[in-house]
């Protein structure tokens, strides 16, 4: 049976983006695959190095990963820092990484212009950090947005790297996966690319926000003065608003609005309360489950514990067969 990993970082909770982008799949990845879903509370350390509640983000993403229907029975849900053996191979793989391709990555660029006073040697090791966090597993399929493409060429390129300085074919290269062979990007409400927290806190729209929440974050989303002239094309803004809506409302309601818009016919206030009442529609057996779940501490901290043995289990087997491989075996 391959083995599937993917992991959320614990900087805070799931928005459309995670759900539609990779969570979604992970109900059904669990039928078919021998699953590893983990929170990666490390990871965050490169944007928030000094977090003042890193234990109720983390529960909370807990949480809503159980909520959105990840079954403990049938995967393994833990988190990144219960797992010491990923610290490890994250070492080692270091070793043989270097400085050059890392600075190449998009990611780091991104991160250094976003962030200049705080450009730590996390965020350039944050894919061989990536990259140990699925080969522990020694994963085949990896459930990630488009933004994480380069990371993911990234593992496989040490994985290769790895198994020819050590003559020993021992990592299986690690591809993006999606149902439908697509990997979806959700666009944030901002008009500026992708839903995020770290893009804005009124950018994304979060799977345990409230229908007034919602509402308040769609209406005020950014559009323009509407369209001049027949079939015209939309700004990246508008068109976020469109890629929301195709996601969570129905085929019908889609192609009206779209209709719309390419007979300047469009009112953006009705098609915001649209998306809001789909919005509020898709999120509420979600949000339901989130906050039953808020209330069970004790279950919540078992799920944890479990998760944790479990993959402390797996990653050791790993890594023993890692530091035998490389000569650590005296």
């Amino acid at each position: 049976m391959e083995t599937v990993v993917s992991g959320i970082r614990s900087t805070g909770n799931l928005h459309l983006g995670n759900y539609y982008g990779a969570v979604k799949n992970f109900v059904e990845m669990q039928q078919n695959y021998r699953c590893f879903f983990f929170i990666a509370d490390y990871h965050s350390l490169t944007t928030h190095p000094t977090p003042s509640n890193l234990q109720d983000t983390v529960k909370q993403v807990l949480i809503e990963y159980l909520a959105v229907g990840i079954d403990p029975e049938k995967s393994t849900i833990y988190l990144q820092s219960h797992v010491p053996q990923i610290a490890e191979l994250y070492l080692f793989l270091n070793m043989n990484a270097y400085v050059g391709e890392l600075q190449r990555c998009a990611s780091f660029k991104d991160k250094i212009r976003a962030q200049p006073d705080n450009v730590n040697a996390g965020l350039l090791t944050y894919p061989v950090l990536m990259a140990a966090d699925i080969l522990i597993h020694k994963a085949t399929k990896v459930p990630v947005g488009k933004d994480q493409e380069q990371h993911l060429e990234m593992a496989r390129t040490f994985a290769n790297r790895f198994n020819r300085m050590y003559k020993n074919n021992y990592f299986p290269e690690p591809y993006a996966f999606s149902f439908d062979k697509n990997l979806i990007k959700i666009p944030g409400l901002d008009g500026n690319g992708k839903m995020g927290k770290s893009e804005g806190e009124g950018n994304a729209l979060f799977l345990s926000d409230t229908p007034e929440i919602i509402r308040k974050k769609v209406m005020k989303a950014v559009t323009d003065s509407g369209p001049t002239e027949l079939n015209q094309s939309k700004p990246p803004s508008v068109q976020n608003l469109f890629d929301l809506l195709k996601v969570v409302a129905s085929e019908d309601t889609y192609q009206h609005f779209e209709e719309q818009y390419n007979l300047c016919q469009i009112r953006y206030g009705d098609l915001k309360k649209q998306l809001t009442e789909d919005v509020i529609k898709t999120t509420a057996p979600i949000r339901e489950k989130i906050n039953d779940l808020s209330k069970n501490n004790d279950y919540i901290r078992k799920i944890a514990r479990i998760g944790a043995e479990k993959a402390r289990d797996n990653a050791q087997k790993t890594i023993k067969e890692v530091r035998e491989i490389i000569g650590f075996n005296y």
